[in-house]
């Protein structure tokens, strides 16, 4: 499709990199850690459990309201532009 540039493979690398990563440090969080001992200090690395909701959730909500920001402003231009239209066509039938 489109040229093979250096830097777009430099940064898919660092994305799967950065996705691997998240994942990997999530799923020893919250599979793993809880069946190690309260005061081993490995547990000092993570968060406290609870966070483990609270953050999938609020990273949830805030993008549905991004989403839905996206496409309210979306909807409002296109009708403003239907009324535009619809003016401007009303304005030459009347002339």
């Amino acid at each position: 499709m489109g040229a093979n540039n250096p830097l777009d493979r430099v940064a898919g690398l660092a994305m799967l990199v950065l996705a691997s990563t998240v994942f990997a440090y999530y799923t020893i969080w919250t599979l793993l850690m809880p069946f190690v001992d309260d005061s081993h200090p490995i547990q000092s690395l993570f968060p406290p459990r609870v966070w483990a909701i609270r953050i999938p959730v609020i990273i949830l909500l805030l993008g549905g309201a991004v989403v839905g920001s996206f496409l309210s402003v979306v909807m409002v231009r296109s009708n403003r532009k239907k009324a535009a239209k619809a003016a401007k066509a009303k304005q030459q039938k009347a002339q």
